[in-house]
């Protein structure tokens, strides 16, 4: 298959993206004014998602705005008959360091800081070289998008644990753990990066570069 043939099918077919039924698409005019569905399980259907740069930068920018909090508010306090301790992530890794459970503390490191902060940051430079720069590395990015989608969940670690503990320890007045409101910051940027991923259309990157007048 030659390029312009590859060009062709691309312009000519549609691949539903809840059950990859590939459907003929009408001509681009008539395309336009339809609502085209997928013959098999009625899922409407796009050569490009509706609003995917707007809606993936309105998700990114809403996590970068409560990293900030997820990371300086306390996330849980355990509370026993002789204190109360209250830990932030870094607090946390702190302590789990602070034991030697070095392994435990790295992984903690890992998923709660740089993870989401790579997500953010990886998400923004597809947006942005989606717009601005269309043709630079698209293999190297088509890549990376996949990376930030396989590990988006891993973030989730910090929650898991805590509401885990928080189940788990419970023992009248002796011992108990309670989360705090960083652990709703740090889920909402989690779950926020997670839309965002999910809102990003990877078709973006081997879009054709847009003519200027």
């Amino acid at each position: 298959m030659n390029v312009a043939t590859a060009l062709d099918a691309r312009e000519q077919f549609l691949g539903c993206e809840y059950c990859g039924m590939v459907s003929i698409a009408p001509e681009a005019s008539a395309a336009a004014t339809l609502q085209l569905r997928c013959p098999r399980c009625n899922s409407r259907l796009h050569a490009r998602k509706p609003r995917s740069v707007q809606r993936t930068w309105a998700y990114l920018i809403a996590s970068m705005v409560l990293y900030v909090p997820a990371n300086l508010l306390p996330i849980m306090t355990t509370t026993n008959v002789f204190r109360n301790n209250t830990y932030t992530i870094a607090g946390g890794i702190g302590e789990l360091w602070t034991d030697k459970a070095f392994g435990l503390a790295a992984i903690v490191f890992i998923a709660s800081i740089v993870v989401p902060l790579l997500k953010i940051v990886s998400l923004g430079l597809l947006l942005w070289t989606a717009r601005h720069a269309p043709r630079w590395r698209q293999l190297d990015r088509a890549r990376l998008y996949r990376i930030v989608e396989m590990v988006g969940h891993w973030s989730m670690l910090d929650v898991y644990v805590v509401v885990l503990l928080a189940g788990m320890v419970r023992f009248g007045q002796l011992a108990a753990i309670h989360p705090e409101p960083g652990l709703l910051a740090f889920a909402s940027v989690v779950i926020l990066t997670m839309l965002a991923t999910r809102s990003f259309d990877p078709r973006l990157i081997w879009q054709e570069p847009q003519r200027r007048g």
